[in-house]
């Protein structure tokens, strides 16, 4: 068992995405929910790694140092009006706001000029990179594609005949001994290349390379298999601390990507050697974690 260490250095200080303290955030962009009640709402981040309008102009500042604007666009979607829940808390209805408010937040950044790709991302804890406790998603559109994402496409491309998520969901349903989860829309898999302990990957069953231009029964099976997920981690782990991350296919990209979820457990800290050389050591078998977590998952897979 794990315990996460507390986020925020001062508890009584009031928390600014808990209703009544509206004021303390700049204007909504979004709110979801009935009767002025906002279940789920989308508001700019105060302090964004990326902002403004500027053109993606790389500029040489000498043989070795080159820089360009760091524009874009960085949003807060809190996630439940409730301070004390997570996203393993959330109802299947609630998690279905959650993923249709971050469809149309991306479908809006699409439009925005000069942007390119968007991702969403979960920091739960402060070993992931939480600084307040309220459950919240963090959604960054930049003008250019991170080097992360483009190897990832590399990859895809490189596995010609198929697309590579299609034949890992139905290889490892076929194996069974990775499954922590499976229904009719989507497949949840500790996969055999895992990095860290308890690693995790939720992939639709629907081949789309754009998580805005899912259908609506995939992002609701995805965010229902998100609080799944979480709830057997935490059933397992007690509160440890997570990462979620949204891959989804730049803009005006298609092809083979396949847009998928990958549920990284804080759960090890890594040394010098996973450091300096990028090799992760992982002391959990993907099998081990796959069976614990099985078990822990309330609707059987």
């Amino acid at each position: 068992m794990t315990r996460s260490l507390p986020v925020e250095s001062d508890p009584q200080r009031s928390c600014p995405f808990c209703p009544g303290h509206e004021d303390a955030d700049l204007p909504a962009l979004e709110t979801y929910g009935p009767d002025g009640h906002w279940q789920v709402r989308v508001v700019p981040n105060r302090y964004p790694a990326f902002g403004g309008a500027d053109p993606m102009v790389v500029t040489h500042l000498g043989p070795v140092f080159t820089q360009a604007p760091a524009s874009g666009v960085h949003e807060i979607l809190v996630l439940s009006p409730d301070h004390d829940r997570s996203w393993a808390d959330l109802s299947d209805e609630q998690s279905s706001l959650v993923m249709g408010a971050l469809r149309d937040r991306m479908v809006d950044h699409t439009r925005m000029p000069g942007l390119r790709y968007s991702q969403a991302v979960v920091n739960f804890g402060r070993e992931a990179g939480a600084s307040l406790n309220h459950p919240h998603a963090q959604l960054l559109s930049t003008p250019f594609v991170p080097g992360e994402m483009s190897m990832e496409m590399a990859g895809f491309a490189r596995f010609q005949g198929n697309c590579l998520v299609c034949a890992i969901s139905a290889a490892e349903e076929e194996a069974t001994h990775r499954l922590v989860y499976r229904d009719d829309h989507v497949v949840v898999i500790n996969p055999f290349w895992s990095g860290t302990p308890y690693e995790m990957l939720i992939m639709p069953r629907t081949h789309q390379p754009h998580l805005f231009r899912a259908d609506a029964e995939d992002l609701d099976a995805v965010g229902n298999s998100i609080q799944l997920a979480l709830a057997a981690l935490r059933a397992r782990l007690e509160n440890v601390a997570y990462n979620i991350v949204f891959h989804s296919a730049p803009f005006r990209t298609s092809g083979d990507y396949h847009w998928h979820v990958h549920l990284m457990p804080q759960f090890t800290t890594q040394g010098g050697f996973e450091l300096g050389s990028g090799v992760l050591i992982n002391v959990i078998p993907p099998e081990r974690a796959a069976d614990e977590l099985r078990s822990e998952v309330a609707t059987p897979a």
